[in-house]
């Protein structure tokens, strides 16, 4: 009756599991706060980034109660919130305080496959990415493509 231990997923075993929904049904069970909404490619470069943050112990943090005390702490980043939270009332404030210290962020469709591309069998609702040397092409890209989103709408 000990602890069992728990080890990473294999990131390929998680996305063969039951992830019949296309992109545009996932889509149709987001929130309606949940914008801007990033794009089928964005959502990709999305979950590469975090998938290359993962590796890199403190350049990622998940999780709603770390993220929010790692911005009011003032680290700073790319925020990637998943759109399919419910209640949204639990996370509905983070995107103001995300603008109000200048940290661009974006939603994707799924919390599963936030939680697939960081490597756990479980979903996941916001992820904080800093920038680090190995992904810092990916991250400057994508933070631009993010910033270019939020002033379209």
């Amino acid at each position: 009756m000990g602890k069992l231990k728990t080890e990473q997923a294999d990131v390929s075993e998680i996305e063969a599991k039951g992830d019949e929904l296309t992109y545009e049904e996932k889509l149709e069970h987001c929130s309606v706060i949940a914008k801007p909404m990033a794009s089928k490619k964005l959502t990709k470069k999305c979950y590469k980034l975090i998938k290359k943050a993962a590796k890199h112990k403190t350049y990622l943090r998940n999780g709603l109660k770390d993220v929010q005390r790692r911005i009011r702490k003032g680290e700073t980043g790319i925020v990637i919130f998943a759109g399919d939270i419910t209640p949204v009332e639990i996370m509905c404030h983070l995107p103001a305080v995300c603008e109000d210290k200048d940290i661009p962020y974006v939603y994707t469709p799924s919390r599963k496959d936030l939680g697939a591309a960081l490597g756990v069998m479980r979903g996941c609702l916001v992820v904080l990415v800093r920038p680090h040397e190995e992904y810092k092409e990916n991250f400057d890209e994508l933070k631009e493509e993010i910033t270019n989103l939020a002033v379209a709408l």
